[in-house]
């Protein structure tokens, strides 16, 4: 009679226990999730709605001018390229030579890997001062005005680059000796045998890559001036700032119409997120095993 007494008291916590744990995580997916809801939401307010009540869980006056207003132009279009192409080829490129350059770090028989090391770990800690990052990429590569002032500066990355080196001293040096003894080369064992073992630590640096191409606006604020090569993100941050709203939307030419400034940022951001929530499902079986590699020890 005790026992069962005691087994109905300990359900009875367990399920409060687990009661508040799903109230818990409910509230907070809510605090996470009503935010972006305003923004698809009031980027389909009118302005008159949208300066009148401010930002609203559901318009008051719903309005596709911001959509309408910002595609009119050509510019939103030309942007997206932009961005497309510099995270299409950037992302490629990068994982390519990150991952090579993280195996020459990792194989022990080259022989000044740990100088490598050292330099590699000196650029992360120390990093380039801007304005010799600047003389180099204008005055030396000239690179101005160029999508390749957006794409070479971040081919490699050194903190992911030490993610790999962790991932393959984890595998067994066995594989590379038996790909020699069949007659392997180096070139030949890295690509066909190294990159399939290592592809979720690779999917993952590949997001990572990904997402720093997309979301960077820096390097084409110092580089680019011809605003037909902007990407997105310059393009929203100069939205934000209420700066040449007209020259972006609307192919450069002199509206005297009012442009919906705030409805504009909301539906530029919405629309400028496409890609990457995308792009998660694809390699969210791959994220965690990736994130994870070097963190246990067996």
């Amino acid at each position: 009679m005790a026992r069962t007494r005691i087994q109905s008291d300990t359900s009875w916590r367990e399920k409060l226990f687990l009661g508040f744990i799903y109230v818990f995580i409910l509230a907070f997916s809510l605090v996470c999730v009503i935010p972006f809801w305003i923004v698809l939401a009031d980027s389909f307010a009118s302005e008159a709605s949208f300066l009148q009540y401010g930002y609203q869980i559901l318009p008051s006056e719903w309005s596709l001018d911001a959509y309408k207003y910002l595609l009119q132009g050509g510019q939103f279009l030309t942007s997206y390229k932009n961005s497309l192409i510099v995270t299409i080829v950037g992302t490629v490129l990068a994982v390519i030579m990150t991952a090579m350059f993280a195996y020459v770090l990792a194989h022990p028989k080259v022989k000044y890997r740990h100088v490598l090391s050292f330099l590699t770990y000196l650029a992360m800690v120390l990093g380039g001062g801007l304005v010799g990052f600047y003389i180099m990429v204008t005055n030396w590569l000239h690179l101005k005005d160029s999508l390749w002032a957006l794409i070479l500066p971040y081919l490699l990355n050194p903190f992911y680059a030490f993610i790999l080196v962790a991932f393959y001293k984890s595998l067994p040096y066995e594989i590379n000796e038996a790909a020699t003894i069949d007659g392997a080369g180096d070139i030949r064992l890295f690509y066909k045998i190294i990159v399939p073992i290592s592809t979720p630590v690779i999917a993952t640096v590949s997001l990572f890559y990904a997402i720093q191409y997309w979301n960077d606006w820096y390097l084409s604020l110092l580089f680019i001036d011809n605003y037909k090569l902007h990407p997105l993100q310059l393009m929203i941050r100069q939205l934000i700032s209420n700066l040449n709203v007209s020259a972006y939307v609307g192919g450069g030419a002199s509206y005297q119409v009012s442009a919906p400034t705030s409805a504009i940022q909301l539906a530029t951001v919405c629309l400028t997120i496409g890609p990457i929530v995308f792009l998660y499902p694809f390699l969210q079986k791959y994220f965690v095993k990736g994130i994870t590699i070097g963190a246990v020890k067996g």
